[in-house]
């Protein structure tokens, strides 16, 4: 491939599926830790699946979607990204229209804050009809059916509208309503506050910071779906202490109380899984308005 966004953004997507599984995030897979049926490769073969197909240049938001659904489940067979897709797919075509196509360079985050609302708010129902089929296949935990806005039926309306149907039970739908704008904040914003500067290797704390900004802020609609409301609030309480006993730049992987953390909550198949999708598109954004993320 000779166009050197597109490489850009695929880089920035690959390095924060990567980021992603090689920081400690309790509840969810890393290299560390396994659980929940799956494995850190599973979401590394995922993400080199469905890069090509979420960026590549001029494709809708809903057929990025749909085609990288598709590609992860030829190589993992289940579920491991529906909700990082979800996020990324208007976060890379919103990128996508302010990269230079020759000489891309760190983007400003407010002109891709806005462009991400623009993008949003221009969904159409060819978009709902490719993310519903993406979502009916990827088959969530805890989907069900609804009266309004079920995905198992065509969709009548755009997809920021079809989205807005479902904000009261999905924070990625209530991001789609808002123009991605908690990728940015409290995301990029927590990000550029605990990201060292200038050093190299992984930067653990920042990631852990940034899970935790998520899950410490709302209870994870993923939790909530399979396990109801009760142990979603139990474990956002969890991650509101573990905020005010990290400090700044500490990694939590050297205290036991983390790693036991992480355990039980595997042990009771609680997946903060929407806060890590969170996560995983506000290191893209990071990557996308910065230096690097791995080097």
């Amino acid at each position: 491939m000779s166009d050197p966004a597109i490489l850009a953004l695929r880089q920035a997507f690959l390095d924060a599926c990567r980021l992603d599984v090689a920081v400690r995030k309790p509840g969810n897979v890393s290299l560390a830790s396994p659980g929940h049926g799956m494995q850190a490769r599973h979401f590394l073969d995922s993400a080199a699946a469905a890069a090509p197909a979420l960026i590549a240049r001029g494709r809708p938001v809903g057929e990025r979607i749909e085609a990288a659904v598709e590609a992860t489940w030829a190589v993992a067979g289940c579920n491991t990204n529906l909700g990082i897709l979800l996020l990324c797919a208007p976060l890379a075509v919103a990128a996508e229209g302010l990269l230079d196509p020759q000489a891309p360079q760190a983007l400003d985050p407010q002109a891709l804050q806005a462009r991400c609302a623009a993008v949003c708010q221009a969904l159409s129902l060819d978009d709902s009809r490719a993310a519903y089929r993406a979502i009916a296949r990827a088959h969530p935990g805890g989907l069900g059916r609804r009266a309004q806005g079920d995905v198992h039926a065509p969709p009548s309306l755009p997809l920021q509208a079809a989205m807005a149907l479902a904000t009261d039970r999905d924070r990625i739908a209530q991001a789609y309503t808002q123009g991605l704008a908690e990728l940015f904040a409290p995301g990029l914003r927590q990000w550029q506050a605990a990201a060292p500067i200038g050093v190299e290797g992984l930067p653990v704390a920042a990631v852990q910071s940034v899970f935790l900004a998520f899950l410490g802020s709302a209870p994870d609609s993923h939790i909530v779906r399979k396990h109801g409301p009760g142990p979603a609030q139990a474990v956002t309480e969890q991650a509101r202490r573990w905020q005010l006993r990290q400090a700044p730049g500490q990694a939590l992987d050297a205290l036991h109380d983390f790693t036991a953390w992480d355990a039980e909550l595997k042990a009771a198949g609680l997946n903060p899984g929407t806060s890590a999708d969170f996560t995983v598109a506000t290191l893209m954004l990071a990557g996308l308005c910065g230096p690097r993320l791995l080097r």
